[in-house]
């Protein structure tokens, strides 16, 4: 076993791609992909309103999420799910070299998304206010999170919910302006790790940690010892002053993917049979026709 978080090769990162609506530029989430085994995107929840889409159009790019999208009451809630679930399937589409509309997604037990038919790229979802965050990775897993710079998580009850002893030690002993963009930074940290190992809440937050006035890079017991559960990327990225980002990548162990477009690995008969049922002379070609 490798200590946690030692710098897989190849887990850099680039920086998040600003996608301004659909007919954005993505040749850059492939180009990271191929060099990083990893992408993360963001975008504003105005920009990939559903109403643009229209009914038709909306209730095809949503796919199984339909009957759900539905169910739900609340305006604002209706329109993030919509915005955000049709944002990860424009992203999954640019990686996988497909129409958007024939990418489905799956939930796993904790609600977290994954590809249906293609496990060879994960993905991650995060939102907060007007922000979308969506991270991708090729050959291991991916967690993504992000929280208003603004924030205010230290206080009170620090070591009941957020904390370990070690990481409260060290953020006590800090100058007091530094303490909650510690404490933010950790948050978001373990909502990403948490998120790529598809145990989301189950994993109490006090049970583990990092160091919290240095870069991370390993997961540490409460005590602030090692852990030794494989091999992680962490990344803390902040958009402006608004946002604090972060970013846990887990190596499968398999390699970096030379390609991931489903083509690829897929039986050619079967992609021409569905290129042509979508109308699509390529995969991936109009991507933003059906927007």
């Amino acid at each position: 076993m490798t200590a946690p978080g030692r710098r897989a090769p190849g887990r850099t990162l680039g920086k998040p791609i600003a996608i301004p609506g659909p007919s954005a530029d993505w040749s850059r989430v492939r180009a990271d992909l191929d060099r990083h085994g990893a992408a993360v995107l963001w975008a504003r929840q105005d920009d990939w309103r559903p109403q643009r889409a229209g009914v038709p159009r909306l209730r095809v790019l949503l796919g199984h999420d339909w009957e759900r999208y539905l169910e739900l009451t609340h305006p604002q809630v209706r329109a993030r799910f919509a915005s955000s679930r049709v944002l990860l399937k424009f992203a999954a589409a640019a990686a996988l070299g497909v129409p958007p509309q024939s990418v489905e997604l799956g939930y796993g037990l904790t609600g977290r998304p994954f590809l249906r038919g293609y496990d060879g790229v994960h993905i991650s979802l995060s939102h907060t206010d007007d922000l979308l965050l969506v991270g991708l990775a090729v050959g291991g897993v991916i967690g993504v999170d992000a929280e208003p710079g603004d924030r205010v998580l230290y206080g009170p009850g620090l070591g009941r919910h957020v904390c370990t002893p070690y990481e409260a030690e060290r953020i006590e002993a800090m100058p007091a302006a530094e303490r909650n963009p510690a404490v933010l930074r950790l948050w978001t940290l373990k909502e990403a790790y948490t998120k790529a190992m598809g145990l989301g809440m189950l994993f109490r937050f006090t049970d583990f940690g990092f160091s919290p006035d240095r870069a991370p890079t390993e997961v540490l017991r409460p005590d602030g010892a090692p852990c030794t559960v494989g091999a992680w990327a962490f990344h803390t990225l902040s958009l402006g002053d608004r946002y604090t980002l972060a970013v846990a990548i887990g190596d499968a162990g398999f390699g970096p993917m030379a390609d991931t477009a489903a083509g690829t690995a897929l039986d050619p008969g079967i992609v021409d049979a569905l290129v042509e049922a979508l109308g699509e002379e390529e995969p991936g070609t109009a991507a933003a026709d059906v927007w």
